[in-house]
């Protein structure tokens, strides 16, 4: 696949190297987790990344659960909210169950705290995240992730489920702001 040119942005990842990641991810995640493992995509972000690592984990023979939790603390902005607004709840009971957070990006990790707290509120045994870009954040952050498949520099993303005011999200490698 030839790289792809978006004005004003420059491709940090193409998609080869997106699913080199996914597939080595799926790799360290799948001795970790079972099925009846829950899989919870972080909304809207993490629905690029979830899809084809579900794929990548059945690849493995492991068939997670899957629900998904809408959560948002940016809007259409490229700041965060401070806070983390709740749009939609999971579904699926989480009892005794082991959970799995899927989100597109970690910056101060507000989103995957507050997830993981629903989480265990809704009696998951273990929580476990995964992030697709870990970007570096200047203090403790809320929340880390136990897997994650790029430590992307500190700059602003698109693609592969990252946005720019709704925008961009469906590209399939990682741009970054000129």
């Amino acid at each position: 696949m030839a790289d792809l040119r978006v004005e004003g942005f420059t491709q940090l990842l193409s998609a080869e190297d997106v699913a080199r990641r996914v597939e080595a991810l799926a790799a360290q995640i799948a001795p970790r987790i079972a099925d009846e493992t829950v899989a919870i995509c972080l909304l809207t972000g993490g629905i690029w990344f979830v899809a084809d690592l579900m794929r990548a984990l059945a690849l493995k023979g492991r068939h997670p659960l899957f629900d998904a939790l809408w959560l948002s603390s940016y809007a259409d902005g490229r700041q965060s909210l401070g806070r983390v607004e709740l749009h939609a709840s999971l579904q699926r009971p989480l009892d005794g169950r082991q959970a799995l957070l899927i989100d597109d990006v970690i910056e101060s990790g507000l989103s995957l705290a507050e997830a993981a707290r629903m989480a265990t509120e809704a009696g998951a045994r273990e929580v476990l995240s995964v992030v697709f870009a870990a970007k570096p954040w200047p203090q403790a952050r809320a929340r880390e992730p136990d897997f994650t498949a790029w430590p992307a520099p500190d700059r602003f993303l698109i693609g592969y489920g990252m946005d720019a005011a709704g925008r961009y999200r469906g590209l399939p490698g990682v741009f970054a702001a000129d």
